[in-house]
């Protein structure tokens, strides 16, 4: 149990944590995936070699550590580390695991006169706290979807029902239960998990859900990454008729429902969520304002798509930058980058709108930054990382 002793040395311990909570947790890391190699498969390797997994999890920690004493201040971050799990199936056993890595990392990176034995049982009260917490409100999310019309609990098997290349880099994949049932309904803007078996290893990645429900199938539309092992293994290998295991529909940045004017900005391939906000929000004849960011034509996936919609929805207004002026170029839109000048002009004229945002890191951080010189209220903007999440300040 947590106790008032505890908090205090929780909460006395995160200056040492801001000051060295990366390299703990790139100890804890190394230390868990060494150790525990059947954890591997949850983890993004790539994201630890950048440094992005290390650092969201060290300011996870530090949040949690500052706020104890006030846990509903730590806003929808305790929902967005839910929502991850859950579409990756972490279990009440993983924890455990992960909490005794955790703690000994702490011990070995500060040093037993800075961890004393006094500091280590406060962190593993305050763990066992925050553990507690998560595995309540997975199971919540677990129980709901497993019993939801076409829910499932675990994996289910799917099958490659079209495979559609959208651009040179991007190709949908559209899957169908192979049980033949009904499938559970997601909200726009909500990923699904993936379960491969590549080179013999278990691997899981989530991937934004492409277009609007249907109960029939679901569609992911995933980018070639240089290095990306899962998408080259995914545009490469996985075909029309080859089976994938799928993890139900999870995720907490999805669209609000509401009249004001809807703003989806997008660079590269983080375009794919928008789509289904795009066709939820045409279907209630709401304003749009679509605004598209790639490095050229070649690459820009479902134009052709948003042509047509923007004919048949006369609310549909849409813009497109390129960095190039190549590959099927579109006259009257812009070339370059999508600074704030350029938004400024394909705004709508009110700012009280409903503005999300996804891409790159340093594309994000410009739209945050540039949607609030502009006037667009910060609590009316919402974006969600496809990677580990990271402050956009």
């Amino acid at each position: 149990m947590l106790s008032a002793e505890h908090r205090a040395i929780v909460k006395a311990t995160v200056p040492l944590l801001e000051s060295g909570g990366e390299a703990l947790i790139t100890h804890f890391y190394e230390m868990l995936i060494r150790e525990n190699p059947e954890v591997r498969p949850y983890f993004n390797q790539a994201n630890q070699a950048s440094g992005s997994q290390q650092r969201a999890l060290a300011n996870g920690v530090l949040m949690y550590a500052r706020h104890i004493d006030q846990l509903d201040q730590l806003g929808g971050l305790v929902s967005t580390i839910v929502n991850k799990h859950v579409a990756l199936n972490i279990l009440p056993e993983h924890y455990p695991i992960v909490g005794g890595c955790l703690l000994r990392s702490i011990r070995e990176v500060l040093g037993a006169e800075i961890a004393t034995d006094a500091v280590i049982e406060a962190w593993a009260a305050a763990y066992g706290q925050l553990a507690d917490i998560l595995i309540g409100q997975e199971e919540k999310m677990y129980t709901a979807i497993e019993h939801a019309p076409g829910g499932w609990r675990g994996l289910r098997s799917f099958r490659v029902a079209r495979k559609v290349r959208e651009s040179d880099e991007i190709v949908s994949f559209y899957l169908r239960a192979d049980d033949g049932g009904e499938l559970l309904a997601f909200r726009p803007g909500q990923y699904i998990g993936i379960r491969l078996v590549i080179d013999g290893e278990d691997v899981r990645r989530n991937y934004s859900l492409s277009a609007l429900s249907d109960g029939r199938e679901y569609r992911i539309s995933v980018k070639r990454e240089p290095n990306g092992r899962v998408s080259n293994y995914l545009h490469d290998h996985v075909n029309e008729n080859d089976t994938v295991e799928l993890l139900a529909p999870a995720g907490d940045f999805t669209l609000e429902d509401n009249e004001k004017p809807l703003v989806l900005i997008s660079g590269g391939v983080g375009i794919t969520p928008t789509l289904a906000m795009l066709d939820a929000a045409l279907a209630s004849k709401r304003p749009v304002h679509f605004i598209h960011s790639a490095r050229h034509g070649g690459v820009h996936a479902f134009r052709d798509a948003i042509e047509a919609r923007a004919e048949r929805h006369p609310q549909l207004k849409r813009f497109y930058m390129y960095e190039q002026a190549r590959d099927g170029y579109a006259p009257g839109h812009g070339i370059g980058y999508l600074d704030q000048a350029k938004l400024n002009e394909w705004l709508p004229k009110t700012r009280d709108v409903d503005a999300y945002f996804l891409g790159p890191i340093g594309f994000m951080k410009a739209m945050k930054r540039n949607l609030k010189a502009l006037g667009v209220p910060e609590s009316q903007t919402r974006y969600e990382f496809f990677g580990p999440a990271s402050a956009l300040e």
